[in-house]
């Protein structure tokens, strides 16, 4: 229980409680938070699976065409992408518990507003708010950090960690199930349970207070110029898949997005407590972190969630399996292997090194890329390379890169790296998508095997990234 400092006169405050004054948890409170922080993860992350499977169903509900339903995804996803960083730093101010209670009150909210929502723009409205939630992930990898003792943060950055790829490949299904028998609107309904509940827990275990040793007030400059950066490169990567590479849109796009780089740079370097230093964005503990995600992503993802899911459904230059017959044989178990494979990883990490962990993580997840475009024509070999990275991506990659941003980040801003990180995945996956797409839309056998050959050079660049990742204090090489 948190005990305020005295009050010496009638015009002072009592300071906030530092939660990194707390006693580390162990036992059965450190189980119960690892649950709770699970709780609130999971709200995200059902969030974002088990409506996929129900978009074509959401348009026609309201009477439009299926390609209509895309902005209630990816405006959830950019609403994500710019939460991670602004929230995840704000909490550096009003702590932990406040901004995961901010995240899941505005998650609640919008909801509400899709349960409820009369048109698509609506639905789409309430998918941004949801999207915030996303934010939560480097929360919960941020508060097991200053929580837990170091002997178990890495199997519990695992845990957390094993849910960011989905429920073992089940979730998208149920939400397919439950849009075709009750109607999508369902599907929010069950998120708005898990979120109260969630909420519930988070009240009773995640201690009050802010961090100890930050100083300062809220780079609200820097938050907003980060946002519209983030925005720009967002629109930047999926309007050149779109429109073209040298389109006047895209290249309009282009210089939006160093524009607002530039100026988050120049707002940056002027502020006394800014959003995150510029000398820690040009540090070893800052860039090769954020670019290793951003590769390893573009690499990987592209290889998992769409070549591989084009070649397996191609009943011409393919494997010609149905779509539930290919998730099942691809998606399954990679995703199963993973939320086994990712406490494994942290395990390891804690004792073997993190750095070490997360080249492993990289370089097999290469091999394995490698085997699947070497033998991109085999059905079985191709299965086997792409459950390999259930393992090595979804397990050691994903949870050592994870770790390694709450490690890593600046001590007077110790959750800017872990929301940068964060908003790093979404553009590294949608990055390598556009990149390929154009080769394995081809709908050939050669095509199929230089989009995988394009993601095995991108993991390549990642493996060399993250030989200059900076390794944490008192880490041996």
């Amino acid at each position: 229980m948190n005990t305020p400092a005295p009050v010496t006169g009638p015009a002072t405050m009592a300071p906030p409680p530092d939660t990194q004054d707390q006693p580390k948890f162990a036992g059965r409170r450190a189980a119960l938070l690892i649950s709770t922080l699970l709780l609130g993860v999971l709200s995200f992350q059902l969030n974002a699976s088990m409506v996929t499977p129900a978009l074509p169903q959401i348009a026609a509900s309201f009477g439009l065409s299926p390609d209509s339903a895309a902005p209630v995804q990816s405006m959830f996803f950019l609403a994500g992408a710019i939460a991670g960083p602004v929230i995840g730093r704000w909490s550096d101010f009003i702590g932990r518990r406040a901004a995961l209670l901010l995240v899941l009150g505005i998650m609640g909210a919008g909801t509400l507003l899709c349960i409820a929502a009369p048109t698509l723009p609506l639905l789409t409205a309430g998918r941004f708010l949801q999207g915030v939630s996303s934010a939560v992930f480097a929360l919960a990898y941020i508060v097991l950090s200053e929580n837990l003792q170091a002997r178990v943060f890495g199997t519990s950055v695992g845990i957390i960690a094993a849910i960011n790829g989905g429920v073992g490949g089940l979730d998208g299904y149920v939400g397919g199930l439950m849009a075709e028998t009750l109607g999508f609107r369902s599907i929010f309904v069950v998120v708005l349970v898990l979120t109260a509940i969630a909420a519930g827990c988070i009240v009773k275990t995640v201690p009050k207070g802010r961090p100890q040793g930050v100083r300062g007030a809220m780079d609200w400059w820097g938050a907003g110029s980060l946002s519209v950066f983030l925005v720009f490169v967002t629109y930047f990567v999926s309007g050149g898949s779109a429109a073209g590479w040298t389109a006047p849109s895209t290249l309009a796009l282009l210089a939006g997005t160093v524009a607002s780089f530039a100026a988050f740079w120049m707002i940056e370097k002027k502020r006394s407590h800014p959003l995150i230093a510029t000398r820690h964005l040009r540090s070893r503990q800052v860039w090769p972190v954020i670019a290793t995600t951003v590769l390893g992503l573009a690499g990987i993802f592209a290889v998992i969630n769409f070549t591989v899911v084009l070649l397996s459904q191609d009943t011409v230059h393919g494997f010609g399996l149905s779509a539930s017959v290919s998730a099942l044989l691809f998606l399954t178990p990679a995703a199963l292997i993973g939320v086994f494979a990712a406490p494994l990883a942290g395990w390891l990490a804690d004792r073997r090194g993190w750095i070490k962990t997360l080249r492993a993580g990289t370089g097999l997840s290469l091999a394995s890329a490698i085997a699947a475009a070497s033998f991109s024509d085999n059905q079985v070999a191709v299965m086997i390379a792409v459950a390999s990275l259930g393992i090595f991506y979804n397990g050691f990659f994903l949870t050592a890169i994870n770790g390694l941003s709450v490690l890593l980040s600046p001590k007077e801003a110790p959750a800017a790296l872990p929301g940068i990180n964060g908003a790093s995945f979404g553009i590294g996956a949608s990055l390598g998508v556009v990149i390929v797409a154009p080769f394995a839309a081809q709908a050939t056998s050669a095509g199929y095997a230089t989009a995988l050959w394009i993601s095995v050079a991108i993991t390549a660049l990642a493996f060399i990234v993250s030989l200059f990742v900076a390794a944490p204090k008192g880490e041996k090489l």
